[in-house]
């Protein structure tokens, strides 16, 4: 690298890094800090994409919760029976929220789309993981926020979520189930909206933004993906309670950029698994986290996280979808 592109990507990465603690890599920046206070610091304007999994309920990623799950004490999250004899991640007690932590969830969610939203460009999109039980609270508070709702994108996964017997009624009712089964997980599309009367090709012409990047192969991303369950040597890389696998991650961050350059941001970054994605196809990144074990997590494995190699998106099998993953 030549010492004026040097200077220019120094100056380029310092507009996201102002006064917090700061991780550079080659393709990424990696940010230790709250993202309601990093948003409020960064350029207008200067985000292309955001692709992240930000806490499905904000109690259970509060930092006393946290504490709790890896302390083994008790709290929101739980530890569920064994499934055939295999044993199963934490999982958080969504219902065990009461109406007001409900609110303040709504509240949240309203709040980073009101603080994410000057921050993008026109016409970026973003992607936002979430589950069943708690996406239309999600959703629509991102709407309230000022994001335009595009569609959900479908993870086909077998989970773990619902099919229980009635809690108590085991053996009195046997063959009832609570609720189905889960077989997927939810992703809200968003984009910020367009100029008044801008036209998908006008954006893209001026912001590089406002459509979806069409897959390798010249089809057209689709809005259902099949997907594994996240394999044991990425969750052995970074250990996390809701770890994507990279063969999503990659598919969902390569359309998130139409032209393919720009800026990916995860204002949520966990252990940095959008990051590596983005580092993997090829696109500047910028985490945030503020939970310091995630962000020390993230430092260690993004680099092994973005060279491991995965499984063909079309080629997952029965065993795949196995009920073993939140």
């Amino acid at each position: 690298m030549t010492a004026t592109k040097r200077k220019k990507k120094d100056q380029f990465w310092s507009s996201f890094s102002n006064d917090f603690e700061v991780v550079e890599r080659p393709q990424s920046l990696l940010v230790h800090a709250d993202c309601f206070a990093w948003l409020s610091t960064i350029p207008d304007n200067s985000l292309t994409a955001v692709v992240t999994d930000p806490p499905y309920g904000v109690k259970e990623y509060e930092l006393a919760e946290l504490h709790k799950l890896h302390s083994g004490g008790a709290g929101i999250w739980r530890l569920p029976p064994a499934f055939d004899g295999k044993p199963r991640a934490p999982l958080p007690r969504f219902t065990a929220l009461n109406e007001k932590e409900r609110q303040a969830l709504q509240e949240f969610f309203t709040e980073f789309a009101i603080h994410l939203l000057p921050k993008l460009a026109p016409g970026a999109h973003v992607f936002l993981a979430s589950n069943s039980f708690l996406s239309q609270v999600v959703f629509s508070s991102l709407i309230a926020g000022g994001l335009e709702f595009r569609t959900e994108i479908i993870r086909l996964v077998q989970t773990l979520r619902g099919g229980d017997r009635p809690k108590l009624g085991e053996k009195e009712f046997p063959d009832v189930c609570s609720l189905p089964r889960g077989g997927y997980e939810p992703w809200g599309l968003f984009r910020k909206p367009m100029p008044n009367k801008m036209t998908v090709r006008e954006c893209l012409a001026e912001f590089g933004t406002g459509g979806l990047r069409r897959r390798s192969d010249g089809k057209p991303f689709s809005d259902v993906l099949p997907s594994e369950r996240t394999p044991r040597k990425e969750r052995n890389i970074a250990n996390h309670p809701s770890l994507k696998p990279q063969s999503l991650l990659r598919q969902i961050v390569y359309a998130s950029l139409p032209l393919g350059t720009g800026i990916v941001a995860d204002p949520f970054m966990g252990s940095g698994s959008t990051i590596a994605a983005a580092e993997n196809v090829g696109y500047a990144a910028v985490g945030v986290e503020r939970y310091r074990d995630y962000f020390d997590v993230a430092v260690e494995a993004i680099p092994k996280l973005a060279t491991v190699s995965t499984r063909d998106p079309g080629g997952f099998t029965a065993e795949d979808q196995l009920p073993l993953e939140l």
